[in-house]
Parts: C-alpha cells; structure tokens; sequence
C-alpha cells in the first residue's frame, strides 16, 4: 500500500506571520523530520490562498485578519519546510477544505491503494476540514493525523479537533 503525507498551510502567516502562534512554530522541526520519512513523490502540500479582496470574502468577514495573500511573504510556505518539500505535489486551495486535494487523491486511490497522513496547521481549522473531506470523499481509505505535527489556533481547540477526527474514525497518533 502506498503511503501519502499531506502537508497542510506550512505557510509564514500561520506560523510567524498574521496568525502565526507559539504552538505552530514549534511544529515547524517535526514536520520538516516527518517530509523527510517520505519520497517526494509521496508528498502533497496544500498552501492557503486569497486574493487581495479577501476581507470582503465570508471568510474575510469572519476573520477579519488579512492572510496568505498570494505574491505575499506570509502566502509562502516557511523557507526550511518549502526546501524540504522540494519536489513534492502543492496545491493552492482558497478556503479551508481543497475539493482538488481531495479529487486527486481520490482518483489515485482508484487506480492503487493508498493510505494517508496528514500534518499541519490548523489543527482546528484547515487539517480538520481536510482530513473530513478525505474521508468523506474516500471512506474505505486510511488515514491519519500526526497530533506531534500539528497546531491549532489555541491548545484546547487542536485538542477539540483531534477528537472530532477520532469520532469520524480517522486515527490520531502521537496525541
């Protein structure tokens, strides 16, 4: 069976940047040391992505916080996780969950067995609206969530989403 990592939104803004947080920095070394347990051909990442109208988005209206603006130094994935994912598959999604991550994957999971892990930020946020579009999109497939490689916005709300993937049977480990 093949192995996939999903990296999810490694990206300046979420660690250091707008809505960057102490928790999501200190992700940043394991998720660097997890890429590195894969081929690259075996990883994909997803990088958040708004326009400069973001905050007249739904989004943007209730999360008054301009981010991830494509072309912007918080839109990059942080430098030594970006030279880590060298090679790897990145997609640009504009919300939370990618319906292309999602379509892709589900599409090589018709052709081989695949088996999914993913990692990132937000736990709270973007890895748990992906990693419920995944398994809704493909039930039968595994898949997991490395807790020691993810952040949430706050301890209590990564911890809150963890526990909503455990109860849609997706398998936390490490949390």
């Amino acid at each position: 069976m093949r192995k996939i990592l999903i990296v999810i939104d490694m990206q300046n803004d979420f660690i250091d940047g707008a809505l960057g947080t102490a928790e999501a920095r200190a992700v940043v070394r394991p998720v660097m040391e997890k890429i590195k347990e894969y081929d690259r051909e075996n990883v994909w990442a997803t990088r958040d992505t708004h326009g400069e109208n973001y905050l007249d988005t739904q989004e943007g209206r209730r999360l008054p916080v301009k981010h991830c603006i494509r072309g912007t130094k918080g839109w990059e994935i942080a430098d030594g996780v970006a030279a880590v994912l060298s090679g790897a598959t990145i997609i640009d999604k504009p919300t939370f969950g990618s319906v292309e991550l999602a379509d892709r994957l589900a599409t090589l999971a018709d052709r081989e067995e695949i088996e999914l892990e993913l990692v990132g930020l937000c736990t709270d946020i973007c890895v748990v609206s992906n990693a419920l579009n995944l398994k809704a999109r493909m039930p039968e497939t595994p898949i997991s969530v490395d807790a020691a490689c993810c952040a949430g916005v706050t301890p209590e709300s990564h911890r809150a989403a963890l526990e909503t993937m455990r109860m849609c049977q997706i398998t936390v480990i490490n949390g």
